[in-house]
């Protein structure tokens, strides 16, 4: 049985979703509809992308991934379809699947050219529906698109890096459900940038030297209980996707707070580490 996957800024307001569904069960009776997220900010390619990125490869192989963010046809936001990685990705060539794939390079990409065969201004509904449903009936790329060797990238979402190697530049580019601050900045780049020096991370007035590998590595378990009182506290880890996240121990944004909203993390803050010469 086919999976496919939904990733769009519809929110659940909206009837969009549902008719996406619907058009994908007219199509197939025996599928299996997954909702990765329909809460993405409106055409917020690098959120999308940080979402897409670490809930795919959870999935079997085969698996067919429709993003609806930022996704009407024009002449310069063309459609594609990628096998990467044994799974299918739908999309607009938007910068989103550069961000997806980052130094991976894919099987099979084509540019979507069935557009003058759907009637519908929705696109999400019509052709990224139909791709899917090509694609779980067995069918190839190559039927429904023409090969194209380039997609688009966009600028300003990865970290720069400063000449002398001492600083690297980010910016905060997820806020997550607990109100934590996502930021560009993996693992593999601080180690690579920082090989072991001492650091500072400062994101507006905050400053940290330390990074954890769990939220409740913040607490002195030797301590007394009544005495710890870190809850609310601002910490750094590597969050499970591998990135730097500012949060806060146990934060809730609609209670004691948390790093987006007491610190002012938002979407685009910068984020600046600084290594300290041995």
């Amino acid at each position: 049985m086919p999976i496919i996957t939904l990733t769009t800024d519809f929110g659940w307001k909206d009837p969009y979703v549902g008719a996406v569904k619907g058009a994908i069960y007219k199509e197939l009776e025996n599928v299996t509809i997954v909702d990765i997220s329909h809460e993405v900010t409106p055409f917020n390619i690098a959120e999308a992308a940080y979402i897409i990125k670490n809930a795919y490869h959870s999935f079997p192989d085969g698996t067919i991934h429709i993003i609806g963010v930022d996704a009407e046809h024009t002449p310069e936001n063309i459609h594609i379809a990628v096998l990467l990685k044994g799974h299918f990705f739908i999309c607009a060539d938007n910068g989103v699947l550069a961000l997806i794939m980052n130094k991976l390079r894919p099987e099979k990409l084509v540019e979507i050219n069935i557009h003058d065969r759907i009637s519908s201004n929705f696109t999400t509904l019509d052709v990224f529906v139909s791709t899917a449903c090509h694609i779980a009936r067995g069918g190839t790329l190559e039927v429904i698109g023409k090969p194209i060797s380039r997609i688009r990238a966009i600028s300003g979402v990865t970290p720069k890096i400063s000449e002398t190697k001492n600083m690297i530049y980010g910016q905060v580019i997820y806020i997550d459900n607990y109100g934590n601050s996502v930021t560009n900045i993996n693992e593999d780049i601080f180690e690579q940038i920082g090989k072991g020096r001492k650091f500072e991370l400062s994101a507006r007035n905050e400053r940290f030297q330390k990074i954890f590998k769990r939220y409740s590595d913040i607490i002195n378990f030797d301590e007394d209980e009544k005495k710890r009182d870190v809850d609310g506290k601002g910490l750094v880890i590597f969050n499970s996707a591998g990135y730097i996240e500012i949060a806060t121990y146990k934060s809730n944004p609609l209670t004691v707070g948390s790093a987006s909203t007491l610190f002012g993390l938002q979407i685009n803050a910068p984020v600046i580490i600084t290594f300290k010469e041995s």
